[in-house]
């Protein structure tokens, strides 16, 4: 078992391995991206990974305060699940109204990957690997998706 201190250090090298793996993809729109921290441009839309001890997560995460608003989202993401599912090339799962770590409530779509772990620097290439293509395939939805969403904000 890793101390917390270590387990964050495990966490950020391998956040850094990703980011410099990454880094040279640019967005669909050609330019240089922020590929960890993406930037959708709308307020409480967020495209989220997660690795921890056992599982991996990629995920667009609805976290509007207003669980109106949050579902008005939902839906407007609903309109788009064949758009979605084409880019990404699979279905995810779709949650509405879930609660994150912190006990907020979200709503989100994700794919998750199940029996590896960010602290066995064995199954970095295999989160990597699931990693890139579903970030890469988001940002390429959302280069044209975006917009349905600009009018709701």
């Amino acid at each position: 078992m890793y101390s917390k201190e270590q387990a964050s250090q495990l966490r950020q090298t391998f956040w850094t391995t990703f980011g410099q793996y990454i880094a040279p993809q640019p967005s669909a729109d050609g330019l240089k991206i922020n590929w960890i921290n993406y930037k959708t441009g709308i307020k409480h839309v967020n495209f989220k990974m997660l690795a921890e001890s056992r599982s991996a997560i990629i995920a667009i995460e609805l976290s509007h305060p207003d669980a109106g608003i949050q579902e008005l989202f939902f839906e407007q993401f609903k309109e788009l699940r064949l758009v979605l599912a084409d880019a990404l090339n699979e279905d995810w799962e779709w949650e509405l109204h879930t609660t994150d770590v912190n006990g907020k409530t979200i709503s989100r779509i994700y794919k998750e990957m199940d029996g590896v772990s960010i602290f066995n620097r064995n199954d970095w290439p295999a989160l990597i690997s699931f990693f890139k293509p579903r970030i890469i395939a988001l940002d390429d939805f959302w280069g044209t998706a975006r917009y349905s969403f600009e009018a709701l904000q």
